[in-house]
């Protein structure tokens, strides 16, 4: 008698690149690169200074990197040349053609391109014919879009996932891309923490563990329904007239910060990002002592601090923060897979090891995590 005997599929991550474009920029040329603002009113300019020395205090980030040569004023990447470069490295390191991928999963914080950048990469890539996605959901978006593919391989649909993201931030931060008549603050301190960058995971199905890193779970929930967006643009969901949109300064990127940010970010019984840990935890529980590294993908030293405080009632010691951040700046949503990279290629994992990675984004309050064991 023939019965249908269903195998456990498991998602290996077989495959990691990253790409940060230019040289390593300090802080003090961040300006130089991106541009002064000289056409601010002269209150704003003096305050962007002393919020520069600030940033210094607060991030302790000692170089970023832009896609931008700053003697032409040109973009030397853009994102889909970027997550190409990244791809490349990850398929290397995992052993495949591009043709071996059946799909790609691509996750940024916002996109207006048509076709979708998934099928950009697709085609840079040489790639005939594959499934692909595009999420666009702020630094949750890497996040989602491991999840999709991980989950896309558990079912069998697909066997060999490129998942990538990237960010351009230096593009929305330059003084030419400004209405530099209305910029109000909070779409100005964003140029000291945010850089450019590209991730890249291959995800493999197997039929075992063994001899290498796996999804062990991907989670992802929004508490924002109740919560005011802390970090948008003004765009309608509809295309306006670009000399309008540029006119009433719709397309400038802000953000809340401060004691603005703090109300929303903190409830009365703790802050977003714990208690939507918890509640990953509580729906996956894992064994906290074989945290090997704890990803924050948080733009500010001072708050993966003050996350790391909270996390101690977990048990979730302060020294298992993994964060590249000084080195690099904060690229956005691959930070969390530039992250995998380096640890993949800078440090020795060892069995049982765990991955643990959470991420609270702003624009509504989406958060999204995982879990990586090795085996």
């Amino acid at each position: 008698m023939n019965q249908n005997i269903h195998q456990e599929v498991f998602v290996k991550l077989t495959g990691t690149g990253s790409y940060l474009p230019g040289k390593p920029i300090p802080l003090s040329d961040v300006d130089y690169f991106l541009g002064e603002l000289t056409e601010a009113s002269e209150k704003l300019q003096k305050w962007l200074q002393r919020m520069k020395e600030l940033m210094k205090e607060m991030l302790e980030v000692e170089y970023y990197h832009y896609a931008i040569d700053p003697v032409t004023r040109e973009y030397t990447d853009d994102n889909i040349t970027m997550s190409v470069k990244a791809a490349k490295k990850a398929l290397e390191s995992a052993g495949l053609k591009a043709t071996d991928i059946d799909l790609i999963v691509y996750g940024s914080a916002h996109q207006d391109q048509m076709p979708t950048a998934s099928v950009r990469i697709q085609e840079a890539l040489g790639i005939e014919q594959c499934g692909e996605l595009s999420i666009h959901a702020n630094c949750t978006s890497a996040y989602k879009a491991l999840l999709v593919a991980s989950d896309f391989i558990r079912s069998g649909r697909y066997k060999n996932a490129l998942v990538i993201s990237s960010s351009m931030s230096s593009s929305e931060l330059r003084a030419e891309y400004y209405n530099q008549a209305l910029v109000k603050k909070e779409e100005l301190f964003l140029r000291y923490f945010l850089s450019d960058g590209a991730g890249a995971l291959i995800l493999q199905a197997t039929d075992k563990k063994s001899n290498g890193l796996f999804v062990e779970n991907t989670y992802m929930e929004s508490i924002g329904g109740k919560k005011p967006s802390a970090m948008l643009n003004h765009r309608p969901a509809y295309w306006m007239n670009p000399k309008k949109e540029y006119e009433l300064a719709y397309h400038h990127l802000g953000q809340m910060f401060n004691e603005q940010l703090r109300a929303h970010f903190h409830d009365e019984d703790g802050s977003v990002f714990i208690k939507g840990l918890k509640r990953m935890l509580g729906k996956y529980p894992i064994n906290l002592k074989d945290i090997r590294f704890f990803q924050v993908n948080f733009p500010s030293k001072h708050i993966s601090e003050l996350i790391m405080d909270e996390c101690g009632e977990l048990n979730i010691q302060r020294e298992k923060l993994y964060t590249k951040m000084s080195s690099m700046g904060y690229a956005g949503p691959p930070m969390a897979f530039i992250s995998i990279d380096r640890i993949l290629h800078e440090e020795k994992l060892k069995n049982n090891d765990l991955i643990l990675s959470f991420v609270t984004e702003v624009s509504k309050f989406m958060q999204a995590g995982y879990v990586l064991k090795y085996y």
